[in-house]
């Protein structure tokens, strides 16, 4: 008896979903971390409120002794301003940590899009809310009294100088909550890198501080990057700090994005 054996039938090949192409996976993880930032409105409002309680403090309770004819605001601003940033990306720290330990990195591990995204949707969300902290506590110290003389180019040369910043160490944040093992212990490192300003000329001038600590507040990353704040802000000539502002800068940024790559890749890459 023949027995009419039907053709196999060609094994059916498993959809798989291309990636998403461009920015796409980025601006989703931007929007995510601003969502988050929203419903964390306590972290956003102490990154705000506590730069402005220093400004104050330091305007008004120390400032007649720092400085009687009443100037010292117009001095201390620019230190502010940096101390605001850093406080508002050290919660990028907590918040990479918090990802790292839910698991929900693991999920998005299964999805088609680029390992990274999701990293650099939290340094873009912080460097967001940060500039609007920044554009904040400038207009606080406006009320109280600062009054800066720059032109709208050192204006655009500020606000380009402050984003440099920001981004730089938002990302070293952003690689301290990889490397930390726990949100908490992402916030204690963090912490430390928040006294750099109070060791540089953010405050009270370098000239001022005890002749063994100079060196170290004089050639510190605050120290060019304040003073090229406080040039362009107030129109004064600036030298060679522009210079150091950004060197430095650029420097902690590609210290930062291959720390966190090589992180990110031995913690949470594709296997």
């Amino acid at each position: 008896m023949n027995i009419a054996i039907a053709p196999s039938m060609p094994h059916a090949t498993a959809s798989v979903r291309p990636r998403l192409r461009g920015a796409t996976a980025e601006m989703v993880f931007v929007g995510r971390s601003l969502r988050h930032s929203l419903r964390d409105g306590e972290s956003l409002l102490m990154a705000i409120m506590l730069p402005v309680m220093l400004m104050l403090m330091f305007t008004w309770v120390f400032g007649g002794a720092i400085d009687p004819s009443g100037a010292y605001v117009d001095y201390v601003v620019p230190g502010i301003i940096l101390t605001c940033a850093g406080f508002g990306a050290s919660s990028t720290a907590v918040y990479v940590a918090n990802d790292m330990r839910s698991g929900i990195i693991d999920r998005f591990r299964t999805m088609p899009l680029r390992a990274g995204a999701v990293l650099t949707g939290h340094v873009v969300a912080s460097v967001l809310r940060n500039l609007v902290a920044t554009a904040i506590v400038i207009g606080v110290g406006i009320l109280v009294g600062f009054r800066p003389t720059a032109t709208l180019i050192e204006w655009i040369g500020m606000t380009a100088m402050i984003a440099l910043y920001i981004l730089a160490i938002t990302y070293l944040f952003a690689a301290i909550g990889l490397a930390a093992g726990s949100p908490e212990g992402a916030n204690g490192y963090g912490f430390v890198l928040l006294f750099l300003p109070y060791l540089s000329s953010a405050f009270v001038p370098v000239a001022s501080m005890p002749e063994w600590l100079q060196p170290v507040a004089a050639n510190q990353p605050i120290t060019p990057i304040v003073e090229t704040i406080r040039g362009l802000l107030m129109d004064a000539p600036l030298s060679t700090e522009p210079l150091w502002a950004i060197g430095w800068c650029l420097a902690i940024l590609a210290v930062a994005v291959v720390w966190g790559a090589w992180l990110f890749r031995r913690k949470a890459a594709r296997r």
